[in-house]
């Protein structure tokens, strides 16, 4: 573990072992303690990672789908510094939706945002003004995409095939529809700041809802995009609650935590309440995807720490 690691494991194992509001029985022993200290420190680098990118400069080849330096969330930091907020989002929801693979890492979203190396690139403007062009494009071309990479973890379950229903295209679709007619990602902010207010959880609640319209994109997929789009500063949002209830990962996490038993009938809502102050206590940014993710890790070996990547 690097020094500052160490450091910010310390902090966090007083912060843990301080929390009066609620025993902590889960992390009664040092094994499970320590292990769940490596994942808050491992999700606490996750996040950091985003907004870390976000102060560096970034070369153009990393927005380039015909580079091998090409990576959508460093390609939305380039399209950020050079003005182009549109394809910044649409980058962001493309590395979401396709996910990055334990192997094939970024190619899925490579193959379908370069337009498998040709000369076209399926920029925002382009799919959202000519949806049809480029669903026609991914029917025709679907083998080939599905040959060139696999969906991350986070959405192993999700389908390139023009055969399924409710497969990429129509999560695409849905999306373009969400943005709104006007194709514009700051009207849709402007929207929902008239709509639900400039408080950044309430915010992220109201938008995090109104994704429900996005076919195949799910609890995860929605916490995961709305999160990375607050530390892009793309919207002054962050994550209001863990959505455990939608979910069964932090709900076991949280009960294991809470109550020493992942199949306890404590109530998501209960549970959620109790975050709440073990997050203010923490006082990490982005505390609620912090915790989300770290408890979701933490319940799938809460006594020998395992080092997940996200």
């Amino acid at each position: 573990m690097r020094l500052k690691d160490k450091s910010l494991a310390n902090e966090l194992r007083e912060k843990l072992t301080s929390f009066s509001h609620k025993p902590l029985l889960g992390i009664q022993s040092s094994e499970k303690l320590n292990c769940l200290i490596g994942q808050l420190v491992d999700s606490v680098r996750r996040v950091k990672y985003v907004t870390t990118i976000l102060r560096r400069d970034v070369t153009d080849a990393v927005a380039d789908p015909n580079s091998i330096a090409f990576d959508p969330i460093k390609a939305a930091v380039w399209h950020i510094t050079h003005g182009d907020v549109n394809e910044a989002f649409w980058l962001s929801f493309l590395s979401v939706h396709f996910g990055k693979h334990k192997d094939s890492e970024w190619n899925l979203a490579k193959a379908v945002y370069g337009a498998l190396g040709s000369s076209r690139i399926w920029t925002w403007n382009k799919v959202s003004t000519d949806l049809e062009a480029f669903l026609l494009w991914l029917a025709e071309n679907a083998d080939q995409i599905k040959a060139q990479g696999s969906f991350g973890n986070h959405r192993k379950y999700e389908s390139i095939s023009p055969r399924r229903a409710h497969g990429t295209a129509d999560t695409i679709a849905g999306y373009i529809r969400w943005v709104g007619d006007d194709a514009d990602h700051r009207s849709l902010v402007q929207r929902a700041i008239t709509e639900a207010g400039d408080n950044p959880r309430e915010l992220f609640k109201y938008l995090y809802k109104s994704m429900s319209s996005v076919p195949r994109f799910g609890r995860i997929a929605k916490f995961d995009f709305l999160s990375l789009l607050g530390k892009l500063q793309l919207m002054p949002i962050e994550p209001d609650s863990t959505y455990m209830n939608e979910a069964t990962g932090p709900l076991r996490g949280a009960r294991l935590l809470f109550d020493d038993d992942l199949n306890s009938t404590s109530s998501p809502n209960a549970l959620n309440a109790v975050l709440h102050q073990l997050e203010a206590h923490l006082g990490l940014p982005f505390g609620m995807q912090v915790l989300e993710d770290a408890i979701c890790n933490w319940q799938k070996s809460p006594a020998h720490y395992h080092h997940f990547r996200g």
